[in-house]
């Protein structure tokens, strides 16, 4: 097992999440008294594996039309230009 990867994975997803607006949902539904926390836990987890399941899925389908340089220079653009439009909205 690759465990350098995993470390490599786990970090950067674990980061990226913290704080987002995903987080602050999950927070807010479990601020409710009457809500059962584990189903919360329960329902935000399973989101987050079901998204984690497609984004594997879809990498590897890009991935077999797409080269790996490629994907790379494609989600940087992709990371500038969000950044830019969200600046321009502020």
């Amino acid at each position: 097992m690759n465990y350098s990867l995993l470390l490599t994975v786990f970090a950067t997803v674990f980061v990226a999440e913290l704080g987002d607006k995903t987080q602050l949902a999950t927070m807010l539904f479990a601020a409710d008294r009457e809500v059962n926390k584990w189903l919360v836990f329960a329902g935000a987890s399973l989101a987050l594996v079901a998204t984690s399941a497609l984004g594997v899925l879809a990498g590897g389908v890009i991935s077999e039309y797409i080269s790996e340089r490629q994907l790379h220079f494609i989600a940087g653009a992709g990371f500038i230009a969000i950044g830019i439009w969200t600046l321009v909205k502020a």
